[in-house]
C-alpha cells in the first residue's frame, strides 16, 4: 500500500499536462487581447456574409 501511494506522489505526468494547458490559456489570452478587434471584424463580415446567403437560399422566388 505505502509503495503504491509513493509512486503515485512521484507521478508527474498530469503536472504536465497541466503546465501545457495553462500555456494554451495564455497564449489564446493574449492573442485575443492583441488581435481582438481584427477577429470581432472577421467574424462579423463572416456572419454577415453567412446571412445573406441563408436568407437568399430560403427565399422563395418571386
Amino acid at each position: 500500500m505505502n509503495a503504491s501511494i509513493r509512486t503515485f506522489l512521484k507521478e508527474e505526468d498530469g503536472v504536465t499536462a497541466l503546465e501545457y494547458g495553462l500555456l494554451a490559456a495564455l497564449v489564446a489570452g493574449a492573442l485575443v487581447a492583441v488581435a481582438g478587434p481584427a477577429i470581432r471584424d472577421f467574424f462579423e463580415t463572416l456572419f454577415d456574409a453567412l446571412t445573406g446567403m441563408v436568407t437568399t437560399a430560403t427565399t422563395p422566388p418571386a
